[in-house]
């Protein structure tokens, strides 16, 4: 039985495992990676775990997975990259990275948000882990798509694209100041020709919201894109029902758009 050691000062075989998982370069490591590496039994990794967890060389993301710290990260411990956590909560990928986690990703705002959003089918928590906030979200699965897959230190990791992440920004505005400062945004980005049109468009039709596809159709008009090019659009909103921006029915009726509109929130 390995003896207890709770002092600030790492044991042999605690010295042992910090220098191997620092040689592999390690920054999230496994109860299952411990046992393999080191010929541990459960009972001697609890103990070791606890230890390390004590003296800020690991960190719990969740039961069994952990951030190492090597000692050049300081007697405090490190951080990890906000992006690989996720990956961890969701193997069967039915997840992304969204919302303003992306905003300044793409350029939108040069505003740094303080809460990484995980979109996905399964779970709704807040949860902290290692300092950094975390709001996992549950969505329908219809709404799981213009996703790309970037590699994050080895790791991929599922992110909405720019043109996925430029029609939440319409849904989630409140961080750029609201909706109008969001449709700025958007027309902006559209005009610049820095996002697929294409792309922007086959992705809105498929939005199971009706009332941002009609915003998203008014907002690419005004921009300046071709009728042709709206066409599917158009498509997906010619059968609906009159709507309204706003809770007020009061303001300019868009027949082509099938949405009451002013001048403010188009």
């Amino acid at each position: 039985m390995i003896q207890k050691n709770t002092s600030g000062t790492l044991g042999p075989i605690e010295a042992n495992i910090v220098a191997r998982l620092t040689y592999e370069k390690k920054t999230i490591v496994t109860a299952k990676e411990l046992d393999m590496l080191f010929k541990l039994s459960p009972d001697d990794r609890k103990q070791i775990v606890f230890r390390l967890k004590r003296k800020n060389r690991l960190r719990s993301i969740k039961p069994g997975v952990y951030v190492f710290s090597p000692l050049e990260a300081g007697p405090a411990g490190g951080g990890v990259d906000e992006f690989l956590v996720p990956p961890i909560f969701f193997p069967r990928k039915n997840y992304y990275i969204g919302y303003s986690t992306l905003f300044n990703y793409y350029g939108f705002t040069e505003q740094l948000f303080q809460t990484v959003y995980v979109l996905n089918t399964t779970l709704s928590r807040e949860k902290i882990i290692c300092g950094v906030s975390y709001k996992f979200l549950k969505i329908p699965e219809n709404r799981l798509y213009g996703l790309l897959t970037i590699n994050v230190r080895n790791t991929d990791v599922i992110i909405s694209s720019k043109e996925r992440t430029l029609i939440d920004l319409l849904c989630f505005n409140k961080p750029v100041g609201g909706i109008e400062s969001a449709c700025r945004i958007f027309t902006k980005t559209v005009k610049d020709k820095k996002c697929d049109i294409r792309k922007l468009i086959e992705y809105a039709v498929k939005f199971p919201k009706i009332a941002i596809r009609k915003r998203i159709g008014l907002l690419l008009e005004n921009a300046g894109v071709s009728d042709s090019a709206l066409r599917p659009l158009l498509r997906s909103i010619e059968n609906t029902s009159i709507g309204s921006f706003t809770d007020s029915r009061r303001g300019k009726l868009n027949r082509k758009w099938r949405v009451i509109t002013n001048d403010t929130r188009r």
